[in-house]
């Protein structure tokens, strides 16, 4: 009776290791974020928790999946790396699903279409759009679709590990332009009207989507089931009404 009972405990207790190795069995879904890209994802000033257009659709999103899942923030260079390896089960983080990141992990549907704008100082009238970036000094955050195409278009590139910095230095005069994703330059835009301006149209076109490590493709099939779940009900307008629309 006693060794049926050791083996039963073992057998049980085997079964519990495996379903939380495998993400089910209850155990929490960590999902990545790089907190410097407002206003898709931010700490909070005065509660320093996590907030913005990607937490709050990813809030919805883990609901209407039947999901648990934690943020960690962390820093967009080791978010990307992690995610090749594994190292967090998804990163939601206004990122663009190109090739070249769809070889080192899988993504969700798109859920928002974005592209990339150049930003000058309210009194720059040399740098009229991407054209006039050619040995100019410019700005983004390293590893972004801004830092890829500044480098292709010819320019001093300037990498930074927080976006809100090279804005700053933008206005500061260290920097002649920053090239980011159009939501968040006009962001930055709307809170210093008087010293910063866009220099023409936007001039990729670019969509997010939810990565997640390849080892877990049912977290896709989850995902977008939820995404589209939650579209269904309109909370992408209400997302940009609340974080985008009310930003410029």
């Amino acid at each position: 009776m006693k060794r049926q009972f050791v083996l039963v405990f073992t057998f049980v207790t085997a079964l519990s290791l495996l379903l939380a190795a495998c993400g089910g069995g209850g155990g929490k879904i960590q999902v990545a974020t790089d907190a410097t890209w407002p206003p898709f994802e931010m700490l909070d000033e005065n509660t320093k928790e996590l907030i913005g257009f990607d937490i709050d659709l990813m809030k919805a999103i883990a609901e209407k999946a039947g999901l648990d899942i934690e943020f960690v923030n962390v820093s967009w260079d080791p978010l990307l790396s992690g995610m090749a390896t594994c190292q967090y089960d998804a990163a939601i983080s206004a990122m663009t699903i190109t090739e070249d990141r769809m070889k080192e992990f899988a993504f969700s549907e798109p859920y928002f279409a974005a592209g990339q704008i150049v930003t000058v100082r309210i009194d720059n009238t040399d740098i009229t759009g991407k054209d006039s970036l050619p040995g100019r000094k410019v700005g983004a955050q390293l590893g972004t679709t801004g830092d890829i195409q500044g480098k292709d278009l010819g320019a001093e590139m300037k990498s930074y590990d927080d976006i809100g910095l090279a804005f700053q230095d933008l206005m500061n005069g260290q920097i002649d332009a920053v090239i980011a994703d159009n939501p968040l330059a006009l962001g930055y835009i709307a809170k210093n009207a008087d010293k910063l301006k866009t220099a023409g149209d936007v001039f990729t076109d670019e969509n997010y989507g939810i990565a997640v490590c390849k080892d877990k493709p049912e977290l896709v099939e989850q995902f977008n089931n939820g995404l589209k779940a939650v579209q269904e009900e309109g909370l992408i307008e209400d997302l940009v009404a609340k974080w985008l629309q009310s930003n410029q």
